[in-house]
């Protein structure tokens, strides 16, 4: 495709109003809901123990943002991973872009590891926890067996229902998906349709019309996000306030410290390495980052990590719908690098536990080979405890972290998306289909411009 041609593709953003950006609206959103927080944790609760009006209001609003968050999650990750797999076809070397992504999947998930070695190493959290601190089983506990296990869909969508009695009688049910089985049920579907040639084309259209159509839904959410982001800010502060940060304030210390050598310092220097700007990586990475920070889920983020992915870095949209889908639900260099190896080493400390090479060695194999037990849903429970059940660690350790865990994961999954966006750019600049002049452009706006503005443009990279 020729420059003229890429160019006329691009579509022209005239500059609007500072307080008309999406990233301004959810810095705003952080400020005021901390205020609101800061607020609400000072009423107190009422007389009778509830919520005070303004708490129980930020609590609604945030969980409510989640909730329809989590509603998009089935139809998005089944859609966009068949969707991701057909795609391949059109791309000259599929194999070699799978195995490069998958590689560097594997390289910065290494390095994201060593790292939080070294820093429960260098800080001993474990043994600076302060008083107070109660161990407690999980509520969810992640094992190799049943990781395997999960990986074998119970139904075609891999949901299932959980009804729980309260105190009263009252019979209450959930619905709730592994993810795991969705992507492998997903995989299996965009394979056969693979297979089965010109038949299954009209399958694979509807299911990218499908994917766009949730898509949009998912996008209208994120527009949202800036509401959703005063309510979760607000609640977090209300519910866990600062002073929870006191007896594992050197873990914390070690977490964050640990996702900003990732963020700020090992991803440069791989951009860097590559030949591209840092600075065009952190101004066009920011979008996905802060989204992720504040939803705390790099699903729920995926449509505009592979938005920044196409239209900031100038990866081809063909190779981009395989590469990030695929990254959400597995490359997590914060919740299954980072957090995991310093996490063990905590509990190792607290419970006076020697770890031997092997069992440093085995942080490394499970931190790069189990990431996909995170599964890009909230929270990191399942990865840690699989680090320390590998390791032969008490689980009970898991209960002294849980306290402080919300406020570790919007870091977790911020350091997450990057890695999803960094990725797909590398590979795509190693194998020379990355648009160069289009990650070098000027930020207009460019991830934030609805998609019907785009429908009939020429994909950018489509030399791929």
């Amino acid at each position: 495709m020729s420059s003229s041609s890429t160019a006329s593709a691009r579509p022209v953003k005239a500059k609007r109003p500072f307080y008309t950006s999406f990233g301004f609206q959810i810095i705003a959103a952080l400020v005021v809901g901390i205020v609101l927080g800061l607020v609400g944790r000072s009423i107190g609760a009422s007389a009778d123990g509830e919520p005070n009006p303004l708490a129980a209001t930020l609590d609604t609003i945030g969980s409510s943002y989640v909730t329809i968050l989590r509603t998009a999650v089935v139809p998005l990750v089944f859609t966009a991973i068949v969707a991701s797999i057909s795609n391949l076809r059109r791309v000259q070397n599929a194999a070699r872009l799978a195995g490069q992504t998958i590689l560097w999947f594997a390289i910065t998930a290494f390095i994201a590891v060593v790292i939080g070695i070294g820093l429960g190493l260098l800080l001993q959290p474990g043994n600076r926890a302060g008083a107070g601190l109660e161990t407690s089983e999980p509520s969810r506990v992640g094992s190799w067996w049943d990781f395997l296990l999960g990986l074998i869909p119970q139904n075609f969508l891999g949901l299932s229902v959980s009804t729980y009695a309260a105190e009263d009688g009252a019979l209450t049910s959930s619905v709730n998906f592994n993810i795991l089985q969705i992507i492998v049920v997903a995989a299996v579907v965009g394979a056969a349709a693979l297979r089965a040639g010109r038949k299954a084309e009209p399958f694979l259209v509807f299911t990218e019309s499908l994917l766009k159509v949730i898509q949009r839904v998912v996008w209208w959410i994120i527009r949202i996000a800036p509401i959703g982001t005063l309510g979760l800010i607000g609640n977090a502060v209300i519910e866990y306030g600062w002073e929870r940060l006191t007896s594992l304030a050197w873990f914390a210390l070690a977490i964050y410290i640990g996702l900003a050598l990732v963020l700020f310092v090992v991803y440069p220097i791989l951009v860097k390495t590559h030949g591209l700007s840092i600075k065009q990586f952190f101004t066009g990475v920011w979008p996905a980052v802060q989204l992720g920070f504040v939803s705390r889920s790099s699903i729920g983020t995926l449509p505009l990590t592979q938005r920044v992915a196409e239209r900031n870095f100038g990866v081809p949209r063909e190779y981009a719908s395989f590469a990030v889908p695929f990254g959400s639900t597995t490359k997590m260099d914060g919740c299954a690098a980072i957090y995991p190896a310093i996490a063990a080493i905590f509990v190792a400390q607290f419970f006076d536990v020697q770890l031997t090479l092997i069992q440093y060695l085995l942080i490394v194999v499970v931190s790069v080979v189990g990431s996909a037990a995170t599964a890009g849903t909230t929270g990191a429970t399942v990865m840690l405890t699989l680090t320390l059940s590998t390791l032969g660690l008490p689980l009970e350790g898991v209960g002294l972290l849980l306290a402080i865990d919300p406020i570790l994961d919007m870091g977790r999954t911020a350091v997450n998306v990057a890695g999803q966006a960094l990725v797909p750019a590398i590979v795509a600049k190693r194998e020379g289909i990355l648009d160069e002049e289009l990650y070098d452009a000027e930020r207009a706006g460019l991830p934030f411009i609805d998609e019907s503005e785009r429908e009939d443009a020429e994909p950018v990279g489509a030399k791929a």
